[in-house]
């Protein structure tokens, strides 16, 4: 089975992807700069699942392990994350990015990426050549996988420029139960995931609710 590796590992959104894809019977690696900060993450995760499932590792071990690496640093720290381990990322791997620029203001949600593009697009340069971008998990809340007791119940919108890594995202988030994965084409696609998520934010403001998340029918 594919091993599954968090680049920012000690934040909520990658807690909740941990969490999920453990549960589902994935080897996940928690990494980060501080093995330490690590292996306590991975703890705090392993004692809500009830057993051992997490492990937690400094960034290169953790890239050495795994194949799909998640994306979960803050936004605005992606590009500087990337750049940092350019020289350990490379084939097989492939890089998944969750980021949204997304912030909060008096008014609600605000979209503060680029005005052209994506966040998804802004990465994809800094990454070797060989290795792919493929974008998801946007437009679904962190608080809402971290909940292991909340079916999900929606859909993941999967998008980028190589089909295979593509395929192989959608393979291993369909393990996770309540959730469909969905193709919705190439990485460009990430321009509308990401509003999407502000959408989904303004919705859960002014229905004071926490999970709003999206689910296409008809296909």
């Amino acid at each position: 089975m594919v091993r599954i590796g968090l680049l920012g590992g000690t934040g909520i959104e990658a807690a909740g992807l941990a969490l999920r894809f453990a549960s589902a019977g994935v080897q996940v690696i928690l990494g980060s700069r501080s093995r330490e900060r690590a292996a306590a993450a991975a703890a705090a995760g392993n004692a809500i699942l009830g057993r051992p499932l997490l492990q937690g590792l400094a960034n290169p071990e953790m890239l050495e392990l795994s194949e799909i690496v998640f994306l979960t640093v803050p936004f605005a720290q992606a590009v500087d994350a990337v750049e940092q381990c350019r020289s350990l990322l490379r084939r097989p791997h492939i890089v998944v990015d969750v980021t949204v620029p997304l912030i909060f203001s008096a008014g609600g949600a605000e979209y503060c990426g680029p005005n052209i593009g994506s966040n998804a697009e802004n990465i994809a340069p800094h990454l070797p050549a060989d290795v792919p971008l493929v974008a998801a998990f946007k437009t679904i809340p962190a608080s809402v996988l971290a909940d292991l007791h909340t079916a999900l119940h929606c859909d993941v919108f999967v998008c980028g420029d190589v089909a295979g890594a593509k395929q192989s995202v959608i393979a291993a988030a369909a393990l996770i139960p309540s959730l469909r994965p969905l193709d919705c084409g190439p990485l460009r696609m990430a321009r509308t995931l990401e509003r999407m998520t502000v959408l989904a934010a303004d919705l859960n403001r002014r229905h004071r609710k926490k999970g709003a998340r999206f689910r296409v029918e008809g296909i």
